[in-house]
């Protein structure tokens, strides 16, 4: 509990160097030290009555205990316990004790339409100074206390990041990325081996001089807190992530920093820079001027300083915090302007993949793909100038969903490309200049390949082969096999394609996957997923996508599908699995590529595998 203390009021240098000064005496300081010297109960001089209430606190958290449930044990202890103890007795009480160690967190009331914050310059207002609504809830009667409309939670980052360095194991782990770091070029292991972190460093030689300046990532999603996918309600966290730690820990949730949890009932929108303000401007106070902060490894005092590098979301958030629309002919924000898309029925569809292949690949001479050769080259890579100047152009727009102010809808304007604002995060004074701005993270990416291909295969309600794509399919002129046609009848006929599996393999496929055995802990029960009639495979979570992408699909459709489809789904698999660096290889980069499609290859499980006698595994072992 001291080094808590030490953190909760820090020393100064001179303190720390161990110069001679009087000690100056802080009340707060000294109430913690009672609590702390305090007996559990009298003649209890092993475990203090604060540090019982830590732990106690902290079993419910890891045993997810209800409130309620957690005031009848400590009423239960309390009566249990000698008289005279010091165990509160209800979960207000607990709480209570324990804010005086710090790590709170803010209340910050917003208006009902997202149009600002009651912060700071508006802390004092009664009526949002945009739209004019109350900030409270309104009663008939007019009395009682005041509730705000809504509540965001905002939990300050500065006190953790400095709590980080009280302990002298974790001070020790925030400068890894500078002393623990792989020494071999091209091999990736940690974002301090990629090329913006070392871009950010080469722009920024001050801030990157000391190592215990602490580099961020910010991931945000929605998610539905009460269980109860029936009640329509988002809630929004905003985590950081501290890049100074080692691999090892700095994807451990116990690492993670919640810095901002942003209230329902539907997700912010084009307004989530409304809720990021109060981490902006403490970033923007980390970046700028630093905070004193005492290292326990070394026993010094230095001014930490904290940036943020980029996000980390789904591509939906990703259009909220970038403020580049995930929607309309120019959605992709890497190809910018030059954004190749055609209108199909019913939706916005994105071709032009085959830019980014070889000149000379032969899928770019294929014309069955949209009835062209594909002789364009890769879309050109826009630089930080000129996204800067793009979103310098942009007019600013009223804040929040009101239908009088915010939520007017506005036409968007050719010069404007597909922004919609401009992020905050520009305010930030390196933010402009970071290559690297926002990443897509590759859960959502690979769940929505493996569903979509599942569906697409076992032709269910997930399928991408709908009659809409047959009628595009005629529309493009290509695949005139695969077109909707008459009959005799004057029925329209659905013909089969040779890449969706026929009710009879669908069943032996389903089987296929019921069959397999994986080691306890490797994925869930894959078993459970199949469908009772054993035609449909439902229900897959983010890692049954992953293991069914990189250790099923490819070896389950080679026996059912025709060999040029099962071919392109097991390059596919191929590709993302093998044609990378491994993550924790010590060997010096090589680099690899696959020769195993130059030739074909044998069906698997094909003829009558049998035991090799002695002459067999003499030649084997030669």
């Amino acid at each position: 509990m001291i080094p808590i203390l030490e953190d909760f009021f820090p020393s100064t240098t001179e303190d720390v160097q161990g110069e001679d000064e009087q000690p100056t005496t802080n009340p707060q300081f000294d109430d913690l030290f009672e609590e702390i010297e305090a007996e559990l109960y009298p003649g209890c001089d092993w475990i203090s009555s604060l540090n019982f209430l830590a732990k106690l606190l902290h079993l419910k958290v890891r045993g997810k205990i209800p409130n309620n449930i957690f005031e009848e044990l400590l009423k239960l202890l309390k009566f249990a316990f000698p008289k005279e103890n010091n165990i509160p007795s209800t979960y207000y009480e607990a709480k209570k004790r324990l804010k005086k160690l710090g790590l709170g967190y803010d209340n910050i009331d917003v208006c009902l339409y997202n149009c600002c914050l009651f912060y700071k310059e508006n802390a004092s207002k009664e009526a949002c100074p945009v739209c004019g609504t109350s900030r409270w809830v309104t009663s008939e009667n007019g009395k009682g206390k005041k509730v705000p409309c809504k509540v965001m939670r905002y939990f300050p980052l500065t006190p953790r990041l400095k709590r980080l360095y009280s302990s002298r194991i974790t001070a020790k782990s925030m400068i890894w990325h500078h002393t623990g770091k792989s020494k071999d070029d091209g091999v990736l292991r940690h974002p301090v081996d990629g090329l913006a972190w070392k871009d950010f460093d080469a722009k920024h030689p001050e801030f990157a001089r000391d190592p215990r300046n602490v580099r961020l990532g910010l991931a945000a999603d929605g998610f539905n807190p009460f269980g109860n996918m029936s009640l329509a309600y988002s809630m929004w966290p905003v985590v950081l992530a501290n890049y100074n730690l080692p691999p090892w820990l700095c994807m451990k949730d116990n690492y993670f920093l919640l810095s901002t949890l942003i209230p329902g009932a539907k997700s912010p929108g084009k307004d989530m820079d409304i809720f990021l303000r109060p981490l902006v401007d403490e970033l923007k106070e980390l970046w700028n001027n630093g905070v004193p902060t005492r290292d326990s490894s070394t026993n010094s005092m230095f001014t930490m300083r904290a940036a943020l590098l980029w996000t980390v979301n789904d591509f939906p958030a990703r259009s909220s915090l970038s403020g580049w629309s995930g929607q309309g002919y120019k959605a992709c924000p890497t190809c910018n302007e030059d954004t190749t898309s055609i209108r199909v029925i019913g939706k916005t569809s994105y071709v032009g993949h085959r830019r980014f292949l070889p000149s000379n690949h032969a899928m770019r001479r294929d014309t069955r793909f949209d009835g062209k050769v594909e002789r364009r080259p890769p879309p050109r890579r826009f630089t930080c100038e000129e996204i800067l100047s793009q979103v310098n152009a942009l007019e600013p727009q009223i804040p929040g969903h009101h239908e009088n102010f915010g939520g007017v809808k506005r036409r968007r304007v050719a010069e404007n490309c597909n922004w919609r604002k401009k992020s905050i995060f520009y305010e930030l004074e390196y933010w402009s200049t970071n290559i690297l701005k926002h990443n897509i993270d590759v859960m959502h990416v690979e769940k929505n390949v493996c569903d979509s291909l599942l569906g697409t295969i076992l032709d269910n309600d997930k399928s991408k082969d709908t009659t809409n794509a047959r009628h595009d399919l005629k529309k493009m002129g290509i695949r005139e096999s695969l077109w909707i046609y008459e009959d005799g009848n004057g029925r329209l006929m659905k013909p089969h394609a040779p890449y969706v599996l026929t009710r009879e393999k669908r069943q032996l496929f389903c089987q296929f996957v019921k069959g397999i055995k994986f080691p306890d802990g490797f994925c869930s029960n894959l078993k459970s997923k199949v469908s009772p009639d054993e035609s449909n495979i439902i229900g897959l979570k983010s890692h049954d996508c992953h293991v069914i992408m990189q250790r099923v699909l490819a070896v389950g459709v080679r026996k059912f599908l025709p060999r040029d489809t099962a071919t392109t789904i097991t390059q596919l698999w191929f590709e993302t699995r093998f044609n990378r660096l491994d993550r924790n290889e010590d060997a010096p980069s090589v680099s690899r590529y696959l020769s195993v499609f130059n030739s074909q290859s044998l069906p698997l499980t094909s003829g009558i595998i049998k035991p090799l006698n002695r002459i067999g595994r003499e030649k084997v072992s030669v």
